[in-house]
């Protein structure tokens, strides 16, 4: 069997990209459908997700996107091959409906191969969160950043073009029988294994309408999409909190970030803390005992943004923020001889644990800059106390802050 195409037959390097696409496909849709259900069963927030189901889930996932990035590099190969070889043509070209459907058909299948599985990888990339891509280049993806509001983004169109992938498919997979079965023609046999040549129709159809038909089909998809509001949609954790009251305090935060890093599977996925306040009180001359002054802070835990473990790591059995909307750590702020600490208790889902946090301080006039960090074991809190397995959660979970604040 030869390696190139003919006008009547294609060679097998084409016949091999054709049915290893087939087979990648086939099975990422389905893993992506399971590993979603699963995933939208763990976010019902009121049990605690067992370890078994978070490590399927995450696997899962995991092979879907493993999958998904090898379409991707697999679709662009065979896009090349396919442009520096001739194109067998239809054996019903005299049959215009049919052809112009085949060909639009065809035009769908090159441009979802390459648009669904970038999509996806896009969402991964922008997204902090558990399920790595299994191959030793990285996470990222060139030109997109960690952010929700592209992540949302991005799988809003996965989602989209993805059904457009799956009909596509469908209809191919149902013309390919028809041929076969009705007609009795060699469509089907042409791109199996050995040397099947057939003589097209003298008549075939132009790519322009069908293009023309693929590109409305994709717009259309689109459009009904924004039409019904998906790309402005926003996916909130239902344990909300009032915001909470700005404090009183001797040196008033102007801003700064409160995040918090956990491993999980292998992969640091690190969050933060939107809405918290800081009381604190602090004079650059420290008493006898060696103390400056002290601080409180208190956390609105339904304000955390973890990615895409969010509502699970606010969910029953972590930090359970319906039932404890805030946590808090309450310090007296020494100066020792290796440098600046915090030394008080912090308190999570009412689990009070002493914690000494390093920090660096600087003070210019009646602005000062601080930064420090911390790393606790979960299981002191009671978080994620059923999974036991530091392979699928670590215990230890890193804290760390900056702010700006200016005496008042």
């Amino acid at each position: 069997m030869p390696l190139s195409n003919s006008e009547k037959t294609y060679g097998s390097v084409t016949k091999t990209f054709h049915w290893l696409t087939a087979l990648l496909i086939l099975s990422a849709i389905p893993l992506g459908i399971i590993a979603s259900d699963l995933a939208h069963d763990l976010q019902d927030t009121t049990t605690a997700p067992d370890e078994a189901t978070l490590a399927l889930t995450a696997t899962l996932f995991s092979l879907h996107k493993t999958i998904g990035v090898s379409v991707f590099f697999v679709a662009l190969a065979r896009i090349v091959w396919a442009v520096s070889q001739p194109k067998p043509g239809l054996l019903n070209g005299d049959n215009p409906p049919e052809a112009w459907l085949a060909e639009t058909v065809h035009w769908l299948l090159y441009g979802s191969l390459v648009a669904v599985p970038l999509t996806g990888w896009a969402h991964h990339a922008a997204t902090t969160g558990y399920a790595p891509i299994w191959w030793p280049f990285g996470q990222a993806l060139p030109f997109v950043p960690r952010d929700p509001a592209v992540a949302e983004f991005a799988a809003t169109l996965h989602y989209i073009l993805q059904w457009v992938l799956v009909g596509a498919v469908g209809l191919h997979i149902v013309g390919a029988f028809k041929h076969h079965v009705i007609d009795g023609d060699a469509t089907l046999r042409r791109m199996l294994p050995g040397r099947s040549a057939a003589e097209p129709t003298a008549q075939q159809p132009g790519h322009a309408l069908p293009l023309v038909t693929a590109l409305a089909i994709w717009a259309t998809a689109l459009g009904g999409a924004t039409a019904l509001g998906w790309f402005s949609r926003v996916h909130e954790n239902p344990a909300t909190a009032e915001a909470l009251a700005q404090v009183e305090s001797d040196w008033q935060v102007q801003d700064g970030t409160l995040s918090v890093t956990v491993r999980q599977l292998g992969s640091d996925v690190t969050g933060q803390f939107a809405d918290w306040t800081a009381k604190i009180s602090y004079d650059e001359t420290p008493d006898d005992s060696g103390k400056h002054g002290q601080v409180e802070v208190t956390i609105a835990t339904p304000s955390l943004n973890l990615g895409s473990v969010s509502a699970q790591a606010k969910g029953t059995g972590y930090l359970d923020t319906t039932a404890h909307p805030t946590a808090t750590f309450a310090a007296d702020l020494l100066a020792r001889e290796g440098g600046n600490v915090a030394v008080g208790s912090l308190t999570i889902r009412e689990q009070s644990v002493p914690v000494e946090m390093p920090f660096e301080l600087s003070i210019e006039g009646d602005t000062a800059t601080a930064a420090g960090s911390v790393d606790i074991d979960r299981r002191d809190f009671g978080i994620g106390a059923d999974v036991n397995n530091e392979g699928s959660l670590g215990f230890t979970v890193g804290i760390s802050f900056e702010l700006t604040a200016v005496r008042q």
